[in-house]
């Protein structure tokens, strides 16, 4: 009788453990917040960088305003150091005009496990990006940003202001 219930006790720990250990390892991935800051003409955000899926990193996006570009670097996580830093150019890459007054809005957000997006507005063009940054594998130390889509979320104030 005293075995019986050794057993039984037995089978339903191994059977509980085997439940918690398919329920762990089986749940949706957790949502993550990026952080972001504003000083005068620069913007900061950070976000996920998929360099190798087993040790994901963080990559930094900074955008400045008066040179009109925004720059992108990861950190390299055995180090602590900085990759190096692509650039894209904001004023062709939305067709701004020379000197004019833009505002530019952007956040990171997360699109796969361990990879994130940033989303970058421009409200006087009514344009809208969404970009990725990576590790570049062609034997160069930099990193790289694609654009995956730029599109109107909106007509621009001057097209507005015509009809």
């Amino acid at each position: 009788m005293k075995d019986r219930r050794r057993w039984l006790w037995l089978g339903t720990g191994l059977l509980l453990g085997a439940c918690c250990t398919v329920c762990y390892f089986t749940q949706q991935p957790r949502a993550t917040a990026g952080s972001n800051d504003r000083f005068d003409d620069y913007i900061l955000c950070t976000g996920a960088v998929a360099s190798n899926p087993k040790a994901p990193t963080d990559g930094v996006w900074l955008l400045d305003y008066r040179a009109g570009k925004l720059l992108g670097t990861v950190i390299d996580r055995s180090s602590g150091k900085i990759f190096g830093w692509a650039e894209l150019d904001l004023v062709s890459e939305f067709e701004l005009p020379p000197r004019q007054n833009v505002h530019f809005l952007m956040t990171t957000g997360q699109i796969s496990q361990g990879q994130s997006a940033l989303y970058l507005a421009e409200t006087t063009s009514g344009k809208f990006g969404v970009y990725t940054m990576g590790v570049r594998f062609d034997a160069q130390p930099n990193v790289y940003i694609r654009r995956h889509d730029l599109v109107l979320f909106r007509q621009p104030k001057a097209a507005a202001k015509q009809q």
